[in-house]
Order: C-alpha cells, then structure tokens, then sequence
C-alpha cells in the first residue's frame, strides 16, 4: 500500500505499527523520498482490510489524499510488523 498525502512527520508510520500489532499483522512500515508512506503487510483478508481502513485517515495530524494497494500473494517473510529506515 502506498499513502499519499501529509504523511510523514505526523506519526504515521507508529501509528500504522500501533495499528497493524493490534490487529495481528505482520510486514513493515516505512517513510519513501516522495514523501508517500509504503506499507507492507501480511496476514487475514478481513483484518488488512481493517488496517486499509484505518491509513484512508491516518492520525490526527496526517492529511490523506490517497491510498493505493495491491493484493499480491503473501511471502510470510515477516515475523512482526516494524518500521523500516
């Protein structure tokens, strides 16, 4: 998933960590020079879904204009969700 937008320095990434942890998901978070935000994640349909939901708004601070995804198959090459530099 990429997130367009005001997205960076308002806490996007730990609150998309906050919010995947809680819901079980696995995968990373992490902050792109275009100033989008990349998200990563693996784990039930309905539950990145969920997540989905939560980055079309984002924390208070943020300002989302767009959230692209793909569905690609997962790689289960995550052992937690993380915010990657």
């Amino acid at each position: 998933m990429t997130v367009d937008g005001r997205v960076q320095g308002v806490s996007f990434r730990y609150y998309t960590v906050r919010r995947a942890r809680d819901l079980g998901l696995t995968g990373y978070v992490r902050n792109e020079p275009d100033g989008t935000v990349r998200v990563v994640a693996e784990g039930e349909r309905s539950r990145l879904e969920e997540l989905l939901s939560y980055l079309r708004v984002g924390p208070r601070a943020a300002v989302v204009t767009d959230v692209t995804t793909r569905w690609p198959a997962p790689t289960s090459d995550f052992r937690r969700f993380e915010v990657r530099y």
